[in-house]
């Protein structure tokens, strides 16, 4: 598994519970900042640094004689993909690597294949950004080309501010600890946005949970994540076709994938696509509203293939339904406690509070993922109930659910 980290931990370890030894590839020496740390490495037969040198890197992955090379998070796709293909296992190939990782190659690739997809410009010159946005009009949105978790994601309602966006993206690294290579702007996507989860096996996928989000501008941030919640893939067919035709023209035919599509009055559009498990403990709350995960069906998918294909289209169940909240800072501190939490701890459907800050330590005021103070996950048969616990949990989040000390 190539760049195993905390997000996505859990599948090595499934792989070990499924009685296989698990190799780590790193792309990097240094584990990029967002994921602070490398895992332990107990948990791995071998820790294989990959220094820049294709050929030393594969024969030291062939020593240990893989049943099956896969990448374990958003930077190691690439490498994957090289691995898988170099040493004759099953693999996605490295035709669409670049445009499983690359959000303006993304895009140009699905309009290629006939689907929708968002108007886009590479930006290489201010002056063409300012005169395409004032031909699309209204919001776009200014990104990198390359990253994950919302990094570098600026919504702009004006030219300027697109291009200040341009120079701020353009110049800077990446949660990634990588410079920017590119900057695209895509027009702004009006609907609801999704996150469709799938795992595929020669071609074939499986939906395993959708999610759909709750946004709200707080804290200067447009769009901000304040939750999603549990969709029954059955209720939203046209986005399960619109998924699969994703993969294919990203040529996914194996392993997980985790898609962000906005369900538009024109249909699904892809906002972006990665093509690794979904992180952020998405599998733990997917196993919770129908009995499945990303974590089996891809152990299933490598391991198991005839398994998996004799069951991938089995009819999907609903469980309970589930929301994930998302909490939102607005001041920020010494965190001295949550007084209010006890009080999200006693509505009907509260599950588990995940705290991230706990009193003590410094709590940023958010502004992204990676700011976030605490998710609250939710749980209940009924979906009235999580929708107005879910509401509860937003109405207690302000400035009385933090107690900060006084400077």
């Amino acid at each position: 598994m190539v760049d195993v980290y905390a997000p996505t931990l859990a599948l090595a370890e499934a792989f070990r519970d499924a009685g296989v030894s698990v190799v780590r590839v790193q792309s990097t020496r240094e584990a990029p900042p967002v994921y602070g740390r490398h895992p332990d490495l107990a948990l791995f037969a071998d820790n294989i640094v990959h220094e820049g040198d294709f050929d030393a890197t594969r024969d030291a992955v062939a020593k240990h004689r893989p049943e099956v090379v896969i990448t374990g998070g958003e930077t190691g796709v690439e490498l994957a993909d090289q691995l898988s293909e170099a040493l004759g296992l099953v693999t996605n190939g490295t035709r669409h690597s670049a445009a499983r990782r690359d959000k303006f190659r993304q895009n140009e690739t699905l309009r290629a294949a006939g689907l929708r997809s968002t108007r886009q410009l590479l930006v290489t010159d201010e002056d063409a950004l300012r005169a395409w946005h004032a031909e699309i009009g209204g919001r776009v949105v200014v990104k990198p080309i390359r990253s994950a978790g919302n990094d570098g994601v600026t919504f702009c309602d004006t030219p300027e501010e697109s291009v200040a966006a341009y120079r701020a993206v353009a110049g800077s690294t990446n949660i990634f600890a990588v410079r920017n290579e590119g900057v695209v702007a895509q027009e702004y996507l009006t609907g609801t946005e999704f996150a469709v989860n799938t795992v595929s096996c020669a071609g074939h996928h499986r939906v395993t949970d959708i999610w759909q989000y709750a946004k709200m501008t707080v804290n200067g941030v447009v769009n901000r994540h304040s939750g999603v919640f549990s969709t029954p893939v059955d209720d939203v067919p046209e986005l399960v076709a619109y998924a699969f035709a994703v993969l294919d023209a990203l040529g996914v035919g194996h392993g997980p994938a985790h898609l962000e599509i906005m369900s538009t009055v024109d249909g699904p559009c892809l906002v972006e696509a990665g093509i690794r498990l979904c992180g952020g403990g998405a599998a733990q709350y997917a196993q919770l509203a129908g009995g499945e995960s990303q974590l089996e069906w891809t152990v299933a998918a490598y391991l198991e293939p005839e398994r998996f294909l004799a069951e991938y289209q089995r009819p999907h169940r609903v469980d309970k339904h589930v929301v994930m909240a998302y909490l939102t800072s607005p001041v920020e501190g010494v965190l001295e406690s949550y007084p209010l939490l006890d009080e999200v701890r006693a509505l009907p459907s509260f599950h588990q509070a995940h705290i991230g800050v706990r009193p003590g330590q410094r709590l940023p005021k958010t502004v992204d993922d990676c700011t976030e103070p605490m998710m609250i996950g939710l749980a209940h048969p009924v979906a009235q109930v999580v929708a107005d616990d879910f509401r509860a949990v937003n109405y207690l989040d302000g400035r009385g659910f933090y107690q900060v000390a006084q400077p």
